[in-house]
């Protein structure tokens, strides 16, 4: 069995080129647009904006800039799936459509996929979408036929700068923290990262090095598995249904009253 496997992305060097956009998109035949984003956003160099059903990798471009734009500095992060290793999307996909395999990566079959979107309400991130053209949820693969002949997956092999790295996870975590150490040696003391450990949905087999907080970055400070709100729903649920018990046996028992008082028409003979 192998090693579980993954991505460790190092923000502090990507120079937003979007070559894992492009890499994406042509070795997985995703179109070049869609979703209604045809023009250009406005949104500084961020044309794709978000992740979808199309879009597997995203760079985001972070704005920070002094009012009179003296001083400041771009935050660039190539964002993807970070496959979870206590997926949400794979714990309420009701066909059985989702998968882990056996590099630990989470991926959809999409030909077991009827399109329900309760992944896309489940994913905390936001990483889930509908490919309109197979009308079926998609997202990143991790490369999945990449790995499985020893291959590297595209975004990271088309990495100019190495802020994609690919490999095992633990190797990855060594190289993340000499990195977090490294750049506290030379002052960023707000090097931190997100997602190496277990402290939510067992860890991420995608982790980033961020330099400011996860908010920043567009990342959820404490991701969620769906059951974590099972009981609050549940109680919500049971007390709506118990409200609207209430309401019909008020409603009947007014019926049943204003029967009562209603006159008795006896024929006359």
């Amino acid at each position: 069995m192998p090693e579980p496997m993954g991505f460790y992305t190092d923000t502090t060097v990507c120079i937003g080129c979007k070559a894992c956009e492009v890499a994406c998109k042509e070795w997985n035949q995703l179109p070049a647009t869609g979703g209604g984003r045809h023009e250009m956003s406005g949104d500084s160099y961020d044309n794709t904006q978000r992740l979808d059903g199309i879009h597997w990798r995203h760079v985001k471009f972070v704005e920070q800039f002094s009012e009179d734009r003296n001083d400041g500095r771009w935050l660039m992060m190539s964002d993807v799936c970070k496959h979870c290793v206590r997926a949400p999307c794979l714990e309420v996909c009701p066909t059985g459509a989702i998968i882990r395999t056996e590099f630990d990566t989470v991926v959809i079959q999409s030909d077991a996929c009827n399109g329900c979107r309760l992944c896309i309400a489940a994913c905390p991130f936001g990483v889930i979408d509908i490919n309109p053209a197979s009308d079926t949820a998609q997202k990143c693969t991790l490369c999945y036929d990449r790995l499985q002949v020893g291959m590297e997956p595209a975004c990271s092999q088309a990495c100019p700068t190495d802020s994609i790295r690919f490999g095992t996870i633990r190797e990855l975590k060594q190289q993340a923290e000499t990195r977090v150490r490294q750049l506290h040696q030379l002052g960023e003391r707000r090097a931190r990262l997100y997602g190496a450990d277990q402290k939510f949905l067992g860890g991420l087999n995608s982790f980033y090095l961020l330099v400011d907080e996860p908010e920043t970055y567009g990342l959820p400070r404490s991701p969620r598995m769906p059951t974590r709100n099972l009981l609050p729903s549940a109680l919500l649920s049971t007390a709506g249904a118990v409200v609207i018990a209430l309401l019909g046996l008020v409603g009947l028992r007014k019926r049943l009253m204003d029967d009562r008082a209603e006159p008795r028409e006896d024929a006359d003979v």
